[in-house]
């Protein structure tokens, strides 16, 4: 019996020092070949300090930076020391806006702003006439611009098309910040409008919806209505490498919650798509 006992001993401790035959992730993760952030008008409640401390609990590394944060008549220092706030949270601050802009003093306004930021990109909404202006304005600084897309609410330029159609030529360096839930709440395919508007593709607002019609409102990712592994897979088809931004409009007083849970389910996605 003691030998048994004996026996039994060196045969568990033989074991324990065997290496261990977990299932454990090799390789990149999936959601690692994507850059995920957050537009800034999810937290407009709150102050800046706030917001990145909730950017860093997820580990979201990019932001969309808007005015209430950094004003448009802000310094060049006052812009800096912005900056510098982001990056100690590990939170790169990566373009400014939407702007929107009404006259050409307005378009003047907006790119002195981007200049000053140091920004080789804005997001931007210009009324339709001044296209020329913009244009000329964009080649002159050589500071490119997103137009946001924002659906069927009756604000300009709706959808990618409209941006491709005012901007015809990609060259110009005007494209498009497209806002994927807006898209859906008009009843497109975003997949076919990402292969065949690649070129106007600078930027990402992405979040799901109750219904895909105007009286769509934002939902949790994953609790809506859009399939997106079928949009992550055109992604990395046309090898997008801009920012995918979470844009939460639903709960501004709490978004965080639906924040987490909606990071989670993109980054979950992904994983079982890569």
């Amino acid at each position: 019996m003691k030998r048994l006992i004996t026996l039994c001993t060196l045969l568990l401790g033989i074991m324990l020092a065997l290496p261990s035959q977990a299932q454990l992730i090799e390789g990149k993760r999936g959601w690692e070949d994507f850059k995920i952030g957050v537009a800034g008008f999810t937290y407009r409640n709150y102050d800046i300090d706030k917001t990145l401390a909730f950017l860093k609990s997820m580990e979201v590394r990019y932001l969309s930076v808007k005015d209430w944060w950094l004003p448009l008549n802000s310094t060049k220092e006052q812009m800096d020391a912005f900056k510098a706030k982001c990056r100690s949270y590990g939170v790169e601050p990566y373009i400014l806006g939407p702007i929107y802009m009404k006259s050409e003093a307005e378009v003047d306004r907006a790119f002195a702003y981007a200049e000053r930021y140091g920004a080789e990109m804005f997001i931007g909404v210009p009324n339709y006439e001044l296209t020329e202006y913009v244009v000329a304005k964009v080649k002159q600084t050589g500071i490119r611009m997103a137009i946001h897309t924002h659906g069927p609410d009756g604000a300009p330029f709706p959808n990618i098309q409209k941006v491709a159609e005012i901007y015809h030529n990609p060259d110009w360096g005007v494209g498009c910040c497209m806002d994927l839930g807006h898209s859906v709440r008009m009843g497109e395919n975003i997949v076919k409008d990402i292969k065949k508007y690649r070129a106007w593709l600078y930027d990402i607002h992405i979040k799901d919806e109750s219904e895909a019609s105007q009286k769509g409102g934002t939902w949790e990712m994953g609790r809506g209505v859009i399939d997106f592994r079928p949009v992550v897979k055109v992604l990395r088809k046309v090898k997008y490498d801009g920012v995918v931004s979470l844009e939460f409009e639903k709960n501004g007083n709490n978004p965080h919650p639906g924040v987490a849970e909606s990071i989670g389910y993109l980054r979950g996605v992904l994983d079982a798509t890569k």
